[in-house]
C-alpha cells in the first residue's frame, strides 16, 4: 500500500511541475512585453476586418460597433452570414446608419466550399476584402479605439506572418458566464506561453482576432483548404508557421463578452472545445493528464492520509491552491490587468473540477454541436451528421446579395 501511496505522491506533482513552468513562462513574457518598444505608429497600412456571423450573440450591437470607432487612418469592415438573418442584418443596417464614415459591408450569401460554415464565409469575406491585410475575428469580441493599430504594428516586420492576441474577460456575472471568464487566464493563455517557450515559436492563433495577409494566406492556400477543418484558428497559424513565418502575439488584449448562460451551455461549449482539441492534437490532449492538478492532488491527499500523513496531505491540498489560485492571478490581475478577476477567484476549484470531467468525457465522443448544427469531428476535420444534412436548407451555389456601404 505504501508503494502505491508513494507512485501516486510522486505523479501528482507533475501538475505543481507545469504550474511552476507556466507562472515562469507567463512572467517572462509579460515583463518583456512590458519592457518592448512601442510599436511603430508609422506603419499603418489600410486593412480590411472580417467578420463571420451566424446568429446573434450577447450585446452584438455594442460587439460590432467596437470595430467602427476605430482610431486608424484607412479601414474597412465586412460582416457575412450564410445565411440570410434578418436580426443580424438588422443590426448591421444600424450600424451603416449609426457609424455612416466608416465602410461597412454585409455579404448575405456565400457558397458552400466546405462543412465548416465559419471558414465558408471567411473564404468570401476574404475574396471580397479590397485590403492585402485582413484582420478576422469573432462575434463575441470587443475591441478599443487603438485595436487596428495594436494588431497591425508587427507586420512591420517582413517576418511576421500572423498575429493573434489574448483576451480580458467580459462576464455577465452569473456562474457559467464568470466560470467560462477564467478559462484565458487559468488554461489558454498558461499553455499558449508554454507551447511558445517549449516550441520557440507560436505554431496557432486564436479565433478572438487572427491578422495575417492575402499574400500569406495565398502561400498557405488560402481559407479554401481549411473549409473543412474543426479548429480554423489552429490551422491558420500551424500552416502559417509551417511556411517559416512567425505568428505573434499583439500588444493588448481585446475583450471577449462572456453571456449569461446555463451551466449545461457552458459544459456543452466547453466540451465541444474540448472535442476538437483532442483531433488535432491528440497526444498532447493525452498529457493534458498531468496539467489537472486537483484530481492530482485529491489522489494524493487521500494517500497520505492512507500512510497516517495529515501534515502532507494538507501540504499537497494547500499546494494545489497556492500554486493554481497564483497562476491565474498572475495571469488575469497582472498580466491580462482585469482588476475584476480577484471577484470570482474562489470559483477556480470548482472550474478545474468541471473541466477535468470535460476532459475526461471528450475521450469518449466524437460528435459536437456549433452554432445549431451538428458534426463528427475527424481528424480534425468536421463531417455533417444525417440529421445536421436532413434539417440545414440547401446552401447557395452562387454569391448573390452585398449591401454595401463605402
Amino acid at each position: 500500500m505504501s508503494i502505491v501511496a508513494t507512485t501516486l505522491m510522486i505523479l501528482a506533482l507533475l501538475p505543481f511541475v507545469y504550474y511552476l513552468l507556466s507562472l515562469f513562462c507567463v512572467i517572462a513574457y509579460f515583463r518583456g512585453a512590458r519592457k518592448a518598444s512601442i510599436p511603430k505608429v508609422s506603419f499603418m497600412p489600410p486593412a480590411s476586418i472580417v467578420k463571420p456571423v451566424r446568429g446573434l450573440d450577447y450585446e452584438a450591437y455594442e460587439n460590432f460597433a467596437s470595430f467602427c470607432r476605430l482610431d486608424y487612418p484607412e479601414y474597412e469592415v465586412l460582416f457575412a452570414v450564410s445565411e440570410t438573418d434578418g436580426q443580424v442584418c438588422a443590426i448591421i443596417e444600424q450600424l451603416r446608419a449609426d457609424f455612416p464614415a466608416c465602410s461597412i459591408r454585409l455579404i448575405t450569401e456565400v457558397p458552400c466550399l466546405g462543412t465548416n460554415d465559419k471558414v465558408n464565409n471567411l473564404c468570401q469575406l476574404v475574396q471580397d476584402a479590397k485590403y492585402d491585410f485582413i484582420v478576422m475575428s469573432d462575434s463575441d469580441v470587443r475591441v478599443e479605439p487603438d485595436y487596428l493599430r495594436q494588431v497591425i504594428a508587427p507586420f512591420a516586420d517582413p517576418e511576421v506572418g500572423g498575429v493573434t492576441a489574448f483576451f480580458k474577460s467580459l462576464s455577465a456575472g452569473n456562474l457559467a458566464s464568470n466560470l467560462g471568464a477564467l478559462g484565458m487566464y487559468m488554461d489558454s493563455a498558461p499553455a499558449a506561453l508554454v507551447a511558445k517557450k517549449i516550441e520557440g515559436k507560436m505554431r496557432f492563433a486564436f479565433g478572438w482576432t487572427m491578422a495575417t495577409s492575402k499574400r500569406h494566406l495565398a502561400e498557405i492556400g488560402g481559407w479554401k483548404e481549411m473549409a473543412n477543418y474543426h479548429s480554423d484558428d489552429f490551422e491558420l497559424g500551424k500552416r502559417i508557421a509551417r511556411c517559416g513565418h512567425r505568428v505573434e502575439l499583439m500588444a493588448t488584449p481585446v475583450s471577449m463578452v462572456f453571456p449569461e448562460e446555463t451551466l449545461a451551455k457552458y459544459f456543452s461549449r466547453e466540451l465541444r472545445w474540448s472535442i476538437g482539441l483532442r483531433s488535432v492534437r491528440p497526444l498532447g490532449y493525452w498529457g493534458l493528464a498531468f496539467t489537472h492538478g486537483l484530481p492530482w492532488a485529491l489522489l494524493a491527499a487521500a494517500a497520505a492520509a492512507s500512510i497516517n500523513s495529515t501534515a502532507l496531505a494538507v501540504a499537497y491540498l494547500a499546494s494545489y491552491l497556492i500554486l493554481r489560485v497564483g497562476l491565474t492571478w498572475t495571469v488575469g490581475n497582472w498580466g491580462i490587468a482585469d482588476r475584476n478577476l480577484t471577484k470570482i477567484l474562489w470559483l477556480v476549484p470548482l472550474h478545474d473540477a468541471i473541466n477535468f470531467v470535460i476532459w475526461f468525457l471528450g475521450f469518449f465522443s466524437n460528435k459536437i454541436r456549433w452554432r445549431g448544427l451538428t458534426y463528427y469531428v475527424k481528424y480534425g476535420q468536421l463531417i455533417p451528421t444525417p440529421s445536421h444534412s436532413h434539417d440545414t436548407p440547401p446552401r447557395p451555389k452562387s454569391i448573390s446579395t452585398v449591401v454595401s456601404k463605402a
